[in-house]
């Protein structure tokens, strides 16, 4: 088999010193010699550079683990992530297209191309993107680079949810009652709906992450959320065809890794839960599930191998189960890639996944059988997002101004991809970082949590890490009563009615106003060299204006006035009302609401879609008007009254920005004015 891929090291090493030396740095990527492969007297290559067909936080991830080994590493990056930390961590760096995922990090060619450029003899694909692309792994493969992870057969057959159902039947994996045939007509998926019984959950065959995931509640709604689903599976992965599965109320979602090698082991390393959602999107992760015993986990374990042998499934693969109160369990997908979640199962196994999948994807044995692996303690996930829990966790982009984290630890883990003074883009997932802790119970690990939660402070950002603090407070969080409907059932708890602003933080927001404006107009007075404007005065005195000056400071929804005296030693004084923290956006500027003066207003940068309205058209408050995609989801815009459309602004495909005026209409007259 030839040597372990730590061997190549010093290899490595030895050329490092090229990085520095003078005219070899080229703009936007490092030049390095070529290397010759070297073949073992198996066939199979020792890797010694891998590209990383992916960006942020896995990227970054990923090539930790490379440089720990001893593997060179190669970084492609869109025009948007040109100082990205993955760029700079890389060995090597290649631009590879504009912001747009499509031309980017999708481009399965342009990725190729500079798989060869950079004699890479791997490709990592990471999670999202090309990870679970049938295509690119056989692209690979004849070009002769080595995908690491499954062979495209495995992918197409667990990536089609309809085929995989079957495949799972076949093998005696249990599965859920539903439909996943051939007919993809509204009357034919409604028929069914019936039939199954609603709820029911629409779901898009290929993909995952929850797109192309919606909820039939009702007869009456099934269309609407069936259109949605085949709009966004058509997005993200080219294919709007559904399947229907019966919709198990409060269920817990369950997901085992799985890891195979080429040589036909096949192992499991407990399980996950992942249960607590919103968008039917994960945000809090652990490992093992709370209140699985022995017994049932090894019954998900064994049933994971059975599933995963049923593809004769080679690298890093998670398969995910519905289960019910009672603990029974239902085959739902198979991921066939690493998942975001799986520093987890690292903390309570003690392993580098990544580490296994460049080991395998060499041709290696899986580094330890089914009875070596042992469970110990418990880890928590917390994936820290751009978003607004308060506004539906709409994503959010922009600039991290401030950033600090818990300092790292063994047990303390910070997986990101960002620093601060970076941009969370618009154009990819708004997620900041992941924070992974452990501790020797799940009690203990908890706490740890909660504690490194506390330590964690972004500014510049709307993010959910007060409502990621709430959750992990929850009693019912705490006594691991978790299921997928969990934030919806607890939002009240969860999501609370904010409280006044203390004085003391009034009067400090308010301070901090005054010294920036004095900051500004000492920079004026300094450009202008002008002593007298009194723009450049921060006084209290200029354009006779009095000592006494009246700001507006804003809670929620409630403006209350300060009066501030500036004093002739230079300090302040200040009354105030009960106020928020924050100022009044000024009538001049476009409101933050979706709704201003009978316009319907963008929410935030994105694309529209799909619009179902034009002038003349008569809506009822809850009408759906349009709808955007934006940070790789999509966002339904519905009419605030009722009303008559007066015009449209864009067209479908149009790239709109956030507070841009969609839609303007008519208010039809209530009955008491006329």
């Amino acid at each position: 088999m030839g040597p372990p891929l730590g061997a190549v090291a010093l290899l490595v090493a030895k050329r490092n010193q090229w990085r520095h030396l003078p005219g070899l740095l080229l703009p936007g990527r490092w030049l390095w010699k070529q290397r010759t492969v070297k073949y073992s007297s198996t066939g199979r290559s020792n890797i010694a550079k891998v590209l990383i067909a992916n960006r942020g936080e896995i990227a970054c991830r990923v090539i930790r683990t490379a440089r720990k080994m001893g593997v060179q590493s190669v970084a492609v990056y869109s025009e948007a992530d040109q100082n990205s930390m993955h760029v700079e961590m890389a060995d090597e760096a290649y631009c590879i297209g504009p912001a747009a995922s499509q031309q980017s990090y999708l481009s399965m060619e342009k990725i190729i191309q500079v798989a060869k450029d950079s004699a890479s003899q791997a490709i990592h694909p990471g999670y999202g993107f090309l990870s679970e692309n049938t295509e690119f792994a056989e692209l690979c493969k004849q070009e002769g680079i080595i995908f690491i992870g499954p062979t495209s057969s495995a992918i197409r057959d667990m990536g089609i949810k309809s085929t995989s159902k079957a495949i799972m039947s076949a093998a005696g994996v249990p599965i859920v009652e539903g439909y996943h045939g051939e007919d993809q007509s509204d009357q034919c998926l409604k028929e069914h709906a019936g039939k199954i019984g609603y709820p029911v959950m629409i779901k898009a065959v290929r993909g995952g992450g929850g797109k192309g995931m919606r909820i039939g509640r009702s007869e009456g709604e099934f269309q609407e959320q069936l259109e949605s689903a085949r709009r966004e599976a058509k997005k993200c992965f080219n294919d709007d065809a559904m399947l229907l599965e019966k919709f198990v109320d409060t269920p817990r979602h369950v997901e085992v890794q799985v890891f195979g090698d080429q040589h036909g082991n096949t192992v499991y390393l407990f399980e996950r839960d992942c249960s607590v959602q919103r968008r039917h999107q994960k945000i809090i992760e652990e490992a093992p599930g709370p209140g699985i015993d022995p017994e049932v986990r090894r019954k998900l374990g064994e049933a994971a191998v059975k599933a995963a042998k049923a593809v004769n499934y080679v690298g890093a693969g998670t398969v995910e189960f519905i289960m019910d109160s009672n603990h029974n369990f239902y085959f739902m997908e198979m991921n066939t890639r690493l998942q975001v979640e799986h520093p987890v199962t690292e903390m309570i196994t003690g392993t580098d996944l990544v580490e296994w999948q460049l080991r395998i994807a060499a041709g290696e044995k899986l580094p330890l059988s089914q009875e070596e692996i042992k469970l110990k303690g418990h880890a928590f996930e917390a994936r820290i997002y751009a978003e607004d829990p308060r506004n539906n966790f709409m994503p959010g982009a922009g600039p991290l101004v401030h950033l600090s984290t818990p300092p790292p630890e063994p047990s303390v883990r910070i997986e990101t991809g960002v620093r601060q003074g970076d941009e969370v883009s618009v154009h990819y997932d708004p997620m900041i970082a992941k924070l992974v802790v452990w501790a020797a119970d799940r009690q203990a690990a908890l706490r740890k949590l909660r504690y490194s939660l506390h330590q964690y402070n972004v500014t510049g950002l709307n993010t959910n890490i007060d409502f990621l603090l709430s959750l992990s407070r929850h009693p019912e969080f705490e006594a691991g009563n978790v299921h997928t409907d969990f934030i919806p059932q607890h939002c009240h708890d969860l999501l609370p009615t904010p409280s006044a602003t203390a004085k003391e933080v009034l009067c400090q927001a308010a301070l901090g106003l005054l010294l920036q404006e004095k900051v500004v107009t000492n920079a004026f007075r300094v450009q202008t060299e002008d002593q007298f404007s009194p723009f450049a005065s921060s006084s209290g005195r200029r354009l006779n204006v009095s000592y006494i000056r009246n700001m507006i400071l804003q809670d929620g929804k409630n403006k209350v006035p300060i009066a501030v005296k500036y004093n002739r030693d230079g300090s302040y004084s200040m009354q105030r009302g009960s106020a928020q923290i924050g100022i009044p956006v000024p009538k001049y500027l476009s409101s933050s609401s979706t709704e201003e003066k009978g316009s319907t207003l963008a929410p935030m940068t994105g694309t529209i879609e799909k619009i179902f309205v034009k002038a003349g058209d008569r809506v009822k408050t809850g009408d759906i008007l349009i709808v955007m995609i934006a940070m790789k989801m999509e966002h339904t815009i519905k009419s605030p009254k009722d009303g008559t459309v007066k015009k449209v602004f864009f067209k479908e495909g149009s790239q709109v920005n956030r507070h841009a005026a969609l839609i303007e209409f008519v208010e039809e007259e209530s009955d008491e004015t006329q």
